[in-house]
């Protein structure tokens, strides 16, 4: 497993889909685990070192509201950790964001955008620091952007014919 995943509560699964889906596709093992800042600090950090031992490369945290997931797991390990902001409460996700951004000096968290979008560029983003050494996670990805740049090349031909 090079990727682990910790969702703040069950509730973060939706946001977290699209996020598995891009790690399924450029075959990246990871694990995934319910875990809480808060209400299971104690497991939290016990979880990290259990998976860091299983050779976890990469953490992506995702919470709401409070949103300390991604800072509680970047104290407690120096390998890269992508925190994902969850639009869960009367904010809108501002202050998970806010939470998972503003990260003091020497405990750096890369902060996503809000939501499954965010979630999706997590896994992207952790593709990309894993394909530093990874030749065929290189060649991936390229083929990746190759595919995408290919489908907005149709999608402007479409829009054109439609008018």
């Amino acid at each position: 497993m090079k990727v682990c995943i910790f969702l703040g509560s069950e509730s973060d699964y939706p946001v977290v889909e699209g996020a598995l889906e891009v790690l399924k596709e450029f075959d990246v093992e990871y694990v995934m685990e319910v875990t809480s800042a808060h209400r299971t600090p104690a497991r939290t950090q016990r979880l990290i070192k259990e998976f860091e031992q299983q050779g976890a490369q990469i953490f992506i945290a995702l919470a709401g509201k409070a949103a300390h997931l991604a800072g509680v797991v970047a104290a407690h390990t120096t390998r890269p950790v992508i925190g994902v902001p969850v639009g869960s409460s009367a904010l809108s996700g501002m202050d998970a964001l806010f939470s998972t951004v503003q990260m003091p000096k020497g405990v750096p968290v890369a902060c996503m955008g809000i939501g499954k979008s965010g979630a999706a560029n997590a896994a992207l983003l952790a593709v990309q620091i894993l394909s530093l050494q990874d030749a065929s996670l290189q060649k991936k990805m390229r083929t990746a952007r190759e595919k995408m740049a290919e489908q907005v090349e149709l999608s402007s031909e479409r829009l054109k014919k439609s008018l």
